[in-house]
């Protein structure tokens, strides 16, 4: 029984495993085990699994090349004018 027990570090460096596809079966069960009963791990494991959701499609859009420098420029005055 107590090969079943985490400590919530342990517990969140499998999570970071699983996420990443490298934890094995047992790792992955008692995982599970201590997610049952530990608040603060499942939000941990909760954000994870967003975070890799966001990451494998961010949808993101950039600016286009006349505005990131018009944006540089406004900084570069007002920066100048703080000196």
């Amino acid at each position: 029984m107590s090969k079943m027990k985490l400590k919530c570090r342990e517990a969140n460096h499998i999570c970071d495993k699983a996420q990443y596809k490298e934890a094995n079966l047992w790792e992955k069960i008692v995982l599970n085990i201590h997610l049952i009963y530990c608040r603060a791990c499942r939000k941990y494991s909760s954000k994870n699994g967003k975070l890799t959701k966001l990451m494998k499609n961010p949808k993101v859009e950039t600016m286009e090349a006349s505005a990131k420098e018009q944006l540089n420029a406004a900084f570069q005055k007002e920066l100048a004018n703080h000196k």
